[in-house]
């Protein structure tokens, strides 16, 4: 099975040697699940020919704004409307997240609360869920059809389910404590201190639960791009 990854950013430069680029991060999470993979650097204006070219697409995080004026914004926006009506599945992980929301009449704005770093708490149908986050954005209004999967008390719509043809995540399973580290080294200038004090001594304590939750929506993402199971 075929899966196209739609990259709309990359890591920090300084992560890469170890970490990979953000590609590499989600071949990672999803390894040994018989997925063959192909990137397409949206960013650059790089797009598949039809929602067809994958058996499944995942969209990657980004450093951008959803909302920010970007020459690959309304594309992707037009190629994620294509993926929905030909019922390939999707899934969006961050700034996919709130693209596919947005693409599909959602809002996403700069959330009042703040960022969220670090290990953070989700309610996943009654299941807590420990998962790395990175992020200010939020979906703060839902597309119709679009389902809360998963919630936190800092963000709402932290997991959304359209039928069951898309799946997207406001967090990063696919973001280890490395890669988490290597944010807040070289990507944390404008978040407030105690968020990132926060974040460190969450990686230190719950880098364990933070591993099973990885685990978990790896095999649950795994599960809907192969139409095993629905959300």
């Amino acid at each position: 099975m075929l899966i196209g990854i739609l990259q709309t950013g990359d890591a920090p430069d300084a992560i890469q040697p170890a970490s990979g680029n953000y590609p590499d991060m989600f071949e990672r999470l999803l390894a040994g699940r018989g997925f063959d993979f192909r990137t397409w650097r949206v960013l650059d204006m790089q797009f598949p020919a039809s929602p067809r070219d994958a058996d499944g697409w995942i969209i990657t995080g980004s450093r951008f704004g959803v909302y920010e004026d970007h020459p690959f914004i309304a594309p992707l926006e037009a190629f994620i409307r294509a993926v929905k009506e030909a019922h390939v599945p999707m899934v969006g992980i961050c700034f996919g997240h709130q693209i596919i929301a947005q693409a599909l009449g959602g809002r996403v704005e700069k959330f009042s609360g703040g960022w969220s770093v670090g290990p953070q708490d989700y309610d996943f149908g009654g299941r807590t869920v420990t998962l790395n986050a990175w992020h200010q954005d939020q979906v703060v209004e839902r597309p119709e059809g679009a389902r809360v999967v998963g919630s936190s008390g800092f963000c709402d719509n932290a997991a959304l389910a359209y039928g069951d043809d898309i799946l997207t995540v406001q967090a990063h399973p696919e973001f280890d404590s490395t890669v988490t580290q290597g944010l807040i080294d070289h990507r944390s200038g404008s978040v407030p201190d105690d968020r990132v004090s926060a974040a460190l001594t969450r990686l230190t304590e719950d880098d364990a639960d933070t591993q099973g939750g990885s685990a978990l929506l790896a095999d649950r993402i795994a599960d809907f791009l192969t139409q095993r199971a629905h959300v």
